[in-house]
């Protein structure tokens, strides 16, 4: 009977270990995702991805495949691509992951995943909750979730102003170097600007519409609606900013451009 006894103690002390453990490995923390610890500065004001046609990248293009037991089709073209629903975000938990494309997931950088389009193309994200907008490179898959349409990085999120909600309504429209110029309008002549005497910025100046069309398009997501393209006898494409409404104003959209690594606008007064 001791002997007994003394067995089952020692078969107690042994399990003792093991089932502790176990407790552990099962009361340790899961890994959540998040926004990083430390952010750079002014991700919000992070210019857009030029637009460009891209080839397809060798991974993160066959089709049909199957996650979580359902399977995906990825479209034959980007182009015409319109679409509306559920947004979220992926952050520090990926960051430095290989996307599906082959790259390293940078969060502080403008991407986004999605089922359905081809690696690489660009989309316009519109935020419906609040009006902002920015265009990301899609370079993942995802999100594998029935009631969200698309995947961002962080930094699309602070662009977007959704970064502590987590989830957002948006429209997701397919971008291209043609496309981009649609819903642009060119001034034919700028007489209307020269009768007033109202204060300007010359952002820029081009001799390719497109070039001009694309200058455009970045410098509206950090200054608003309030760019314009005027060419004129010289055959140039300028890139004008106004009116503003007095001088202190011209001055703080000089500073936000140059800090934002833009060149130094003219100010003009017409």
């Amino acid at each position: 009977m001791n002997i007994l006894l003394k067995q089952r103690s020692l078969l107690v002390l042994v399990l003792m270990p093991v089932a502790t453990l176990i407790i552990s490995a099962c009361s340790s923390p899961v890994v959540q995702d998040g926004a990083p610890r430390r952010s750079p500065g002014n991700l919000e004001r992070l210019p857009d991805p030029v637009v460009r046609a891209l080839p397809r990248s060798k991974s993160g293009n066959r089709s049909p495949y199957t996650v979580f037991g359902k399977s995906y089709n990825i479209l034959a073209r980007a182009e015409g691509y319109d679409a509306r629903g559920g947004a979220s975000w992926y952050g520090s938990k990926f960051h430095g992951r290989l996307t599906a494309s082959g790259e390293r997931y940078d969060m502080f950088k403008l991407t986004a995943a999605h089922k359905s389009l081809p690696i690489p193309c660009f989309v316009r994200v519109s935020n419906l909750e609040n009006g902002r907008s920015t265009i990301v490179r899609v370079n993942d898959r995802g999100p594998f979730h029935s009631s969200r349409i698309i995947d961002l990085s962080y930094a699309a999120a602070v662009k977007l102003g959704f970064e502590n909600k987590g989830t957002t309504n948006v429209r997701v429209e397919v971008v291209t170097p043609g496309t981009q110029m649609v819903k642009r309008r060119v001034v034919k002549k700028p007489a209307a600007l020269e009768s007033t005497r109202e204060i300007y910025l010359q952002a820029g100046a081009f001799g390719e519409v497109q070039a001009a069309y694309t200058f455009l398009s970045r410098l509206e997501d950090l200054v608003g609606p309030i760019v314009q393209i005027a060419n004129s006898s010289d055959g140039l494409f300028r890139v004008n900013i106004g009116p503003v409404s007095h001088l202190r104003e011209a001055e703080r959209i000089r500073s936000l451009m140059e800090s934002a690594n833009f060149s130094r606008p003219l100010i003009l007064r017409r």
